[in-house]
């Protein structure tokens, strides 16, 4: 199992669990999660999820061995549902989303923050969203959902610097809303999660639909827009560098791409 599921107090903990990959997103990862959002959706006897990771990471986004061979061998496995599946059942899922970023977020481990309505994050934990790093586009609605919640220029730094942003600056700018000491975050995510699991279900759904649907068909214009980007950058001059300086263990060179690459 790539995914663990505890049910307690009408709260759906899922924890990612590829420690050993640091929570990176596999076709197999994207699948299960996937399938456990969609199943907790659809469970009346769950009230909230959970989201956490297993070990030092929340998640390191998409496995880049895998992007790697989406963009290498055509007769590359993918998955039921991939990435865009699971963003589709973020966007969707009608009720309560708790995550608690226990470790490193980087990618898709930082961008799924968009589709959470409550965040809490370990002190010692960052996050980091590494596109331009990778030659690629932004992802997961983010274009839209970052600067809705951190404001522009913060989004416009968080998405185009690749840099990484600590637990304090994620609080300040409002992407988190607890910081706490890694020992306490399950705790403190657990113990919220359950005050709002203690409500009816059909009212925490009611206020969540409120809240989202004036933002449903941006998300979906912001992903077509991504989608369509991302399609044209994979396997790209700078995406091929990027991936083959990661093969070979070193720092990227763009400098050498390409007029406008």
């Amino acid at each position: 199992m790539s995914i663990l599921v505890d049910d307690h107090a009408r709260v759906r903990t899922l924890t990612l669990d590829r420690p050993e990959a640091l929570n990176a997103f596999s076709e197999a990862l994207y699948d299960a999660t996937t399938e456990a959002l969609l199943a907790a959706a659809d469970d009346p006897s769950v009230a909230v999820v959970l989201l956490t990771g297993n070990g030092r990471a929340f998640s390191a986004g998409t496995d880049l061995r895998e992007m790697q061979a989406l963009t290498t061998d055509p007769n590359y496995q993918r998955g039921k549902h991939g990435f865009n599946g699971m963003i589709d059942a973020l966007a969707d899922f009608p009720k309560p989303l708790i995550c608690a970023v226990n470790g490193i977020g980087l990618g898709a481990g930082a961008t799924i923050l968009g589709f959470a309505d409550l965040t809490f994050m370990s002190s010692t934990a960052r996050l980091k969203c590494p596109f331009t790093d990778l030659g690629v586009a932004p992802e997961a609605a983010s274009s839209f959902l970052m600067p809705q919640l951190i404001g522009r220029q913060n989004a416009t730094w968080l998405l185009m610097s690749s840099e990484w942003m600590d637990a304090d600056e994620a609080r300040q700018m409002g992407l988190v809303w607890r910081v706490c000491e890694p020992d306490d975050l399950l705790d403190v995510a657990r113990a919220h999660a359950e005050k709002l699991a203690a409500k009816p279900i059909s009212s925490l759904i009611a206020v969540k639909r409120t809240m989202t649907e004036p933002l449903r068909a941006a998300i979906a214009d912001a992903r077509e827009r991504e989608n369509a980007c991302f399609r044209d950058m994979l396997g790209g001059p700078a995406n091929r560098e990027a991936l083959a300086a990661f093969a070979e263990g070193r720092p990227a060179d763009f400098t050498t791409l390409p007029a406008g690459a």
